[in-house]
């Protein structure tokens, strides 16, 4: 522990956070460069060696890939294929025909919703934009409304449950049940998500004409043949089953079925028990389709790890300051509660942009304060965790990826995505954490 004056590490602290947000919105440089030259700036900033900085960050690096690596990585291959196989398609137009045509917004907040859980809102969108296009063509709905329900539905899990590589980070860092986060996450995220369609829905209804319309764009490309409704639900389900079921029983019980299950509920096994499954919804796979759809799945969460992995020596370093012992003794601090994880999350997103460093920096931050914030607890740190995720949602504008991909695969345009689904990350933000606090009440 390097013995500092708060100011001195403060100073430092705000530092190596302003890099981060200067680096990755300004200058466009990868999220895992940003965080490893703030390590630089708060360890050097504090006094610390230059050899003792790299080897804190060297343990809080791999500290955090050893336990989240494999989930990263399942994760990513299961919605990679998941999207490859056309069972998001499956699982939209099952939806869509529940809800009916003439709820066609509900439906694709809710197929959000349903698909988000396992795959990236980015992807997600991308895969659904089509759908969503020729839905709000047929049913002559606005296109602002369209974009923003079926986003709000992706944006709400992505944020709030694992194996998302935000909340799985957070998660991993503050050492809370995986299980319980699933299960309360998927909670959250349903008001979450509805209210940020009934906002679109309010918004858009007082708009110009003109701008409830959309530019005309290429609609994504579809599977030739689709997998059938059960082959398309079971690896989605049967992961977040095991898991939970994990989580509410005991380790040691002397019923075999339930070890078993215990045992599968690994979120590691589980999530390969969900590959397996989605890997028989297609029988002609081809050797080479299926080496590089498992080669880009690969691809893509060695680029998610790195950057948990340089949030966790980021984290290291926090921790040989002075700060957390500051802030526990501060009884505004310790007054916030699951409020304080929320802004900090919620600062950083704003910022930044980033929803997954938004909340990976925020975990490394909140974690030496649970005691203060009288969340060193089990389901103290799950809302710690769900805390952050509500915050990471808002506010997402330009400095986000996710608005452009939203903005450019739908067609709308600039000031209708600022005033319709920028607000609604907003009012989703804070729909999040109130609903939070309020299961925090009971448990």
């Amino acid at each position: 522990m390097i013995e500092v004056s708060l100011i001195h590490s403060l100073l430092a602290l705000l530092a190596s956070v302003g890099v981060i947000v200067l680096l990755t919105t300004r200058l466009k440089v990868h999220a895992f460069f940003a965080l490893l030259l703030a390590c630089l700036v708060v360890g050097l900033g504090v006094g610390m060696p230059l050899g003792e900085v790299i080897s804190i960050s060297k343990a809080g690096f791999g500290n955090i890939i050893g336990s989240l690596a494999l989930i990263i990585v399942f994760g990513t291959t299961l919605g990679i294929i998941l999207e490859h196989t056309g069972a998001t398609v499956v699982l939209a137009s099952n939806i869509l025909r529940l809800t009916g045509r003439h709820r066609a917004a509900h439906a694709m907040n809710l197929t959000g919703y349903v698909v988000g859980l396992p795959i990236f809102c980015d992807s997600g969108y991308i895969v659904l934009s089509g759908l969503n296009r020729g839905l709000a063509r047929q049913t002559g709905t606005a296109m602002a409304l369209m974009a923003t329900s079926l986003a709000a539905g992706l944006y709400a899990v992505h944020c709030l449950v694992p194996p998302h590589p935000g909340a799985a980070a957070a998660t991993g860092t503050l050492g809370a049940d995986f299980g319980h986060v699933i299960l309360y996450g998927m909670l959250v995220a349903i008001p979450t998500a509805f209210c940020g369609l009934l906002w679109a829905r309010f918004v858009v209804s007082r708009l110009p004409a003109a701008e409830q319309q959309a530019e005309e764009r290429a609609a994504h490309p579809l599977p030739g043949r689709l997998p059938s409704l059960l082959l398309s639900v079971l690896p989605v389900a049967v992961p977040i089953l095991l898991i939970s079921i994990r989580s509410f029983s005991p380790p040691n019980g002397t019923f075999l079925p339930l070890r078993i299950v215990y045992a599968l509920g690994i979120p590691e096994a589980a999530l390969g028990i969900g590959i397996l499954l989605a890997l028989i919804s297609k029988r002609d796979w081809k050797k080479a389709d299926f080496n590089a759809l498992l080669r880009g799945a690969i691809e893509k969460a060695g680029d998610i790890l790195l950057i948990i992995g340089a949030g966790g020596a980021f984290g290291a370093l926090i921790a040989q300051t002075n700060i957390a012992q500051y802030l526990a003794g501060n009884g505004t601090v310790g007054s916030m509660g699951i409020f304080f994880p929320f802004l900090v999350a919620a600062v950083l997103k704003t910022a930044q942009g980033s929803s997954s460093v938004a909340i990976i920096t925020a975990a490394t931050m909140v974690l030496p304060v649970l005691p203060s914030l009288g969340l060193d607890n089990e389901m103290g740190r799950v809302f710690a965790v769900l805390a952050m995720g509500a915050g990471s949602m808002m506010v997402s504008h330009a400095n986000d990826s996710y608005f452009w991909v939203i903005s450019r695969f739908s067609g709308v345009g600039m000031g209708t995505m600022l005033r319709v689904y920028t607000a609604a990350t907003f009012i989703m933000g804070c729909v999040a954490i109130g609903a939070v606090y309020l299961l925090s009440l009971f448990f």
